[in-house]
């Protein structure tokens, strides 16, 4: 299987993601069957390493991927967003890991729940896992889990944040999840009691960060030499773009055909909700074409083997993060112009559910708008910045 065939298979199967969307909020997780469906389309192998049966694929293929799942479907987008990078992020763990992941089970899948909820001891030969760690997208079609949790010295200090990676048979899913926006992803709770887990099971943002990572020396592709900071947020907010995007075409479609009685005229006559419509096709397309820039760049030096810099690295976080701001401003123009159709709770409006998936994207800690901004503007003064999301 290539790069475009994966494409290909996601394209075709984008129309059946679109009319299970209703059907998707309805189970509040994904159907197996449309797990199943990205699997066989090869999606959650982009980037998986080859030495376990993926592509280790530009990543460019993996976002113009995820934007035509999302786009269909934004439960859907959103769990492809973090189970399509997970491979990526396991491929940066020590070989072991990689091989008790994929050694006879080369198609499994990975959730995450990345805040240092839990409790870490420090042990012989690892930690000690127990807690309780919140919004695992597609956590019901995983066999792991990457959990986070905070590392301390002798004295209780931090000292890293740490990724765990997880069996399914040392945690159970509690099923948690009913919300208003973004329903169908299924992300709830993983609990853990009292796991054991081996150091070379474990990661910690340090290293990721400098990017010298156990996994380098046997996954040696550039994909896996660009930030950990960088690939995740990215595939965050293009599912949110991709979910605007969606919208803005449902809304298009229907602005064609209404009638808008008030004011005895055809909804497509109007002058302002034209101009909303330019406004919102700018505000998708700056968020989209920004992310897509950002990566090629990083790919690009990651390709040389040259060492990403610092204004790189802030550059994409800050675009980043307005991509998610753009994508919602788009919806909430279109929404505010869209009449009272869209409010009802039949769920049959794709604008709806778009702008409530949307502002519940936003939610998500890679969005924090201002976090990631005060990241940019202080190297751009030059001031010196830590941090481990970059």
């Amino acid at each position: 299987m290539r790069d475009d065939d994966v494409l290909a298979a996601v394209r075709d199967l984008a129309p059946a993601l679109r009319e299970r969307a209703a059907e998707t909020e309805e189970l509040r997780r994904l159907p197996d069957g449309t797990v199943k469906e990205l699997a066989e389309s090869g999606f959650f192998r982009l980037l998986q390493p080859r030495a376990f049966g993926g592509l280790a694929a530009d990543p460019a293929v993996f976002y113009t991927a995820l934007t035509e799942i999302a786009t269909a479907c934004g439960s859907t987008g959103w769990v492809a967003s973090v189970m399509g990078v997970h491979p990526w992020h396991v491929a940066l763990f020590d070989p072991r890991a990689q091989q008790e992941v994929w050694g006879e089970h080369p198609g499994a899948r990975i959730a995450s729940s990345y805040a240092p909820t839990g409790q870490v001891t420090s042990v012989a030969g690892g930690f000690r896992l127990s807690g309780r760690w919140r919004f695992s997208a597609g956590c019901d079609h995983a066999g792991w889990a990457l959990l986070g949790g905070l590392v301390t010295d002798g004295e209780g200090r931090p000292v890293d944040m740490v990724t765990f990676l997880v069996p399914r048979r040392d945690y159970r899913v509690d099923d948690v999840w009913d919300t208003v926006g973004l329903r169908g992803t299924g992300s709830n709770d993983i609990v853990v009691d009292d796991a054991f887990v081996p150091g070379y099971r474990t990661l910690g943002y340090g290293p990721m960060a400098a990017l010298e990572c156990p996994g380098h020396a046997a996954n040696t592709e550039p994909l896996y030499r660009m930030p950990y900071a960088a690939v995740f947020t990215t595939a965050i907010s293009t599912a949110v773009v991709a979910v605007a995007e969606g919208g803005y075409a449902s809304y298009v479609g229907t602005t064609r055909e209404r009638f808008r009685v008030s004011y005895g005229q055809k909804a497509a006559e109007d002058p302002f909700a034209q101009v909303r419509i330019a406004r919102a096709a700018s505000d998708i397309d700056a968020g989209r074409l920004q992310l897509a820039r950002n990566i090629e760049d990083l790919f690009a030096v990651a390709r040389r083997g040259g060492e990403i810099p610092m204004s790189l690295r802030a550059r994409t976080r800050r675009d980043q993060v307005l991509a998610t701001e753009r994508a919602i401003n788009a919806v909430d123009l279109l929404m505010e112009n869209a009449g009272g159709s869209p409010m009802r709770r039949d769920g049959s409006s794709v604008l709806q559910r778009a702008w409530r998936d949307v502002h519940a994207g936003r939610g998500q800690a890679a969005n924090d708008v201002e976090r990631a901004l005060v990241l940019f503007g202080k190297d751009a003064l030059g001031i010196d910045i830590q941090d481990p999301m970059l």
